[in-house]
């Protein structure tokens, strides 16, 4: 086994040893201070919920992971072709960043209520805001890496008569690459509060009902274990982006210098 590998398997063994240190923390937490269960309920009475219903818990996770990752992808999509826009035109950079800064400004939970008026109670309301709370910090960071080429080497490109094409996938893409998975970490963790707040808003599938529906009927295991569960899951697909990112920039000096976890 290489030392890389070594020492991906150091960092995801830290990862776990984390995760149940918190876990046997809060069930010391409760055990030590006899917390009722309607306020703070054990790992064990989490655990055991989760158990009882596997399938639900199952159907309502892949829902929400099936928003948030196409929601994912789309500002993504959405995001790159507005970083080239901005990069290519001052007026464009004008639109596209005033309206994008005047979109996030807004809290997404205000915008909710009118995603499902225009779209309805399914997949598509979830999905768009989704990708709403995950497009701006694509662009910017985007922009940034885009913008941050050494200007000699672009020059030498015109120079030699590369088109202005060649120049933004040979030589400005591959330079923000590093920019752009920073924003993926960010927005991947965005998408699942974007896909959690459509749910919340209208709906009747995803983790978030499931954690709407607990806390009016007071079942507070099943919310704690959707809760769980969705912390997971968004700890899951973080670290994918970060083993993405190692995978594909083997040759940056970030990577060179440490390790994914």
């Amino acid at each position: 086994m290489g030392a890389v590998s070594r020492e991906r398997l150091v960092g995801a063994a830290w990862v776990i040893g984390i995760i149940l240190a918190v876990c046997a923390f809060w069930e010391a937490v409760v055990k030590l201070l006899h917390l009722p269960l309607f306020i703070l309920p054990s790992i064990e009475d989490v655990a055991g919920d989760i158990a009882s219903a596997p399938g639900l818990y199952a159907m309502h996770a892949g829902f929400t992971v099936a928003a948030t990752m196409v929601g994912f992808f789309c500002a993504i999509v959405i995001g790159v072709a507005m970083a080239v826009a901005v990069i290519s035109s001052k007026i464009l950079e004008r639109i596209f960043m005033t309206l994008l800064a005047l979109m996030h400004s807004v809290p997404k939970v205000a915008l909710a209520p009118l995603f499902v008026l225009w779209l309805g109670t399914g997949f598509v309301p979830k999905v768009a805001i989704a990708a709403l709370m995950s497009i701006l910090v694509i662009v910017v960071d985007l922009v940034s890496g885009l913008r941050s080429v050494d200007p000699e080497m672009v020059n030498l490109a015109r120079v030699s008569r590369a088109s202005a094409l060649a120049i933004l996938f040979k030589i400005r893409f591959p330079h923000a690459l590093p920019h752009f998975f920073a924003a993926l970490k960010v927005a991947i963790s965005l998408s699942v509060i974007g896909a959690i707040v459509g749910e919340y808003v209208g709906g009747q599938r995803g983790l978030g009902y499931v954690i709407l529906v607990a806390q009016g009927s007071f079942d507070t295991p099943r919310a704690f274990g959707a809760v769980l569960l969705l912390s997971l899951i968004a700890t899951a697909l973080f670290y994918l982006v970060v083993y993405l990112e190692a995978w594909l920039l083997p040759w940056h000096v970030s990577q060179r210098s440490a390790s994914p976890p």
